[in-house]
């Protein structure tokens, strides 16, 4: 029996560890379950120098073509499950037909929000460059305060800890810019060089879920992005969870999340031993 597969996509900070219990869980159900990371990450990344000087330029076309690549050689089409960047790369994929069907968790929003929600989405990235900005030859660190207090405000103070030791890699500068999380002094907002066709028909299901205590992508931006599918007819559903932050895939509070998606590709006919050529 072929297994459907499943590709889990992190976003920037993280590391592709922080979806390991997700993997776990999805095979566990029978999926197949790829955790690719991103160009030239290691295991462990903070540790690999080479990845390190591969990360240092990464552009945003250059990720995007890095998972197109990665799916297209799984010859069936997957499952995409992202966050936070990684929820951008998903609605890029299934919109352009290499998902099967794709959930974005807390997603970065691109280009698809209106001028009027940009507020929120400002509040966000300031919550996490007003004192991580500064480069490490190339990098945006991310510092453990700032960390607890953007990310993982929802949960303890030891666990936030424990999940900063694991998770948490600087980001690529270049990277960052593109996805307008580096502004050009006081200028505005610059939003991300990446769009998705809201209007697209034919795409498979797509779930975007939000956590109601996010601060770095609030609950209003992932709603406004849902606001955007309105013209489309594919099926497209919100999920918001009460009392989460924008750690709600890797914190400990993991399994309601992953098990809603589970229970969500079932209802639209997902199953893991049916794999879609």
């Amino acid at each position: 029996m072929n297994r459907t597969p499943v590709v889990l996509i992190h976003g920037a900070w993280f590391r592709r560890s922080s979806w390991d219990s997700w993997a776990q869980r999805f095979t566990a159900h029978g999926f197949a379950v790829h955790v690719p990371g991103w160009p030239g990450e290691g295991a462990p990344a903070a540790d690999d120098r080479r990845g390190r000087d591969a990360r240092r330029n990464l552009a945003l076309d250059a990720l995007i073509a890095h998972y197109e690549v990665f799916v297209r050689s799984l010859g069936s089409r997957p499952v995409l499950i992202g966050h936070s960047l990684g929820g951008l790369v998903v609605q890029h994929l299934v919109g352009v037909g290499l998902g099967r069907a794709a959930v974005a968790v807390a997603p970065w929003p691109g280009g698809v929000v209106r001028p009027v929600d940009a507020a929120d989405v400002k509040a966000g990235l300031r919550m996490l460059v007003s004192d991580g900005a500064g480069g490490d030859e190339g990098f945006a660190q991310l510092t453990r305060s700032r960390f607890r207090e953007a990310v993982a405000n929802t949960v303890s103070e030891q666990e936030a800890a424990r999940l900063f030791e694991r998770h948490i890699v600087p980001a690529p500068l270049r990277l960052l810019a593109e996805l307008g999380y580096v502004r050009d002094g006081d200028g505005p907002f610059r939003p991300a060089r990446l769009t998705v066709d809201t209007a697209d028909t034919t795409r498979g299901p797509l779930l975007l879920i939000s956590g109601q205590e996010d601060r770095v992508v609030p609950d209003a931006v992932t709603r406004a992005v849902y606001k955007a599918y309105g013209d489309s007819s594919a099926v497209t559903d919100l999920k918001q969870f009460a009392d989460r932050g924008h750690s709600l895939v890797v914190d400990s509070g993991w399994r309601t999340v992953a098990d809603h998606v589970l229970a969500w590709l079932a209802a639209n006919g997902i199953e893991a031993g049916a794999s879609d050529a």
